[in-house]
């Protein structure tokens, strides 16, 4: 039975999210539908545009995003100290880039003299804009209903669009959000609509690969270099990513753990067992990320692949898992198991 959200989600316990929203059976989100040979491949662009706004919006910063045919993930970080250090005036300007918002809001934007009743009335909708703007549900509800209302009328139909509500997934721990990430970039491979990461068109791994390649060479070590003569222009809009924490010298609790080497390492090796290797294959050199990761590399390969049995609510070392079913007063989790198989490798 799908519970409230407030009952999966909770920043006391993580920031980092895994979220996910699929289209209903044999209706197409992106690509060429095979049914019936009509053409949606534009819609990636668009919701890649939508996706670069709602970043620059809300207060939830964008780790990881993966847009397929009938579905698409993210990996999301809520910054709930950042929207409660924005002014009123910036929080109102955030919101009023989605939103028409009321006559009183437009008109404190605008810079307009308002009378003390009037103020207190714009007090109280950037209070709940704020709370709005660090809201799971409502960015989510920002990114799927102009993509639902438009496809509705490409397709002259109404109804549900999304199979359901959006799924969130408690990233519990360092590993987890890691992981995660991995399994989002790897996506494209298993679907059989790419062959490398850096091919896989609207994917957050092709973005930071590109940004990898073209960053300053500091280091003796570099062995991939820029591809002279084909650099990309710049989009009009990119997505704003979630730095690592070994590439930037922001706040730790503003970045993602580890560093750009170490996930592009993690998901080529990820990439090369899952195209090469038959069920059980291990390649012979282990990224050194593993060990730090504490990950067990067969139980590592098999998430990576799909989890069997679909995506519970919180993934992480079982004894955070505990502590996530203890928070929202559960007694059980489902994942339990495969938890304690994948984050505890015999040592």
């Amino acid at each position: 039975m799908p519970q409230a959200r407030k009952r999966l989600v909770s920043t006391e316990v993580t920031p980092f999210y895994h979220l996910i929203s699929r289209c209903v059976p044999r209706h197409f989100l992106c690509g060429v539908d095979p049914r019936t040979g009509k053409d949606y491949s534009s819609r990636k662009q668009e919701i890649k545009d939508r996706l670069a706004l709602l970043a620059r919006v809300f207060a939830i910063d964008v780790c990881a995003y993966a847009i397929l045919s009938n579905h698409y993930h993210l990996v999301a970080h809520i910054d709930e100290r950042a929207a409660l250090e924005w002014s009123p005036m910036e929080v109102a300007r955030r919101w009023t880039q989605l939103f028409t918002g009321p006559v009183l809001v437009r008109a404190f934007v605008a810079g307009q003299k308002l009378t003390e009743t009037q103020q207190s009335v714009v007090h109280n909708y950037i209070q709940d804009y704020r709370k709005r703007l660090c809201n799971l549900s409502w960015f989510m509800k920002c990114l799927n209903e102009p993509i639902a209302r438009k496809a509705n009328q490409e397709d002259n139909v109404t109804g549900h669009f999304w199979q359901a509500r959006f799924t969130s997934q408690a990233l519990l721990d360092e590993p987890a959000v890691l992981a995660a990430m991995a399994y989002l970039a790897l996506n494209p491979i298993r679907a059989g609509i790419a062959e490398t990461p850096e091919t896989s068109d609207f994917t957050s791994v092709q973005q930071r690969i590109a940004a990898w390649k073209d960053r300053p060479k500091t280091t003796r070590n570099d062995e991939i270099r820029p591809e002279t003569g084909k650099k990309r222009s710049l989009e009009a809009t990119i997505i704003k990513l979630m730095k690592f924490s070994e590439d930037t010298e922001e706040s730790p609790e503003n970045t993602v753990p580890y560093s750009t080497t170490d996930y592009l390492e993690l998901v080529d090796w990820s990439g090369r067992a899952i195209i090469e290797g038959k069920k059980g294959f291990i390649p012979d050199h282990l990224p050194p990320i593993l060990q730090r990761l504490k990950l067990d590399p067969a139980q590592y390969l098999n998430y990576v692949k799909k989890p069997r049995f679909g995506f519970a609510s919180a993934l992480g070392a079982l004894d955070k898992i505990k502590e996530y079913a203890e928070h929202f007063e559960k007694a059980f989790l489902k994942g339990q198991t495969a938890a304690a198989a994948l984050f505890s490798p015999g040592q």
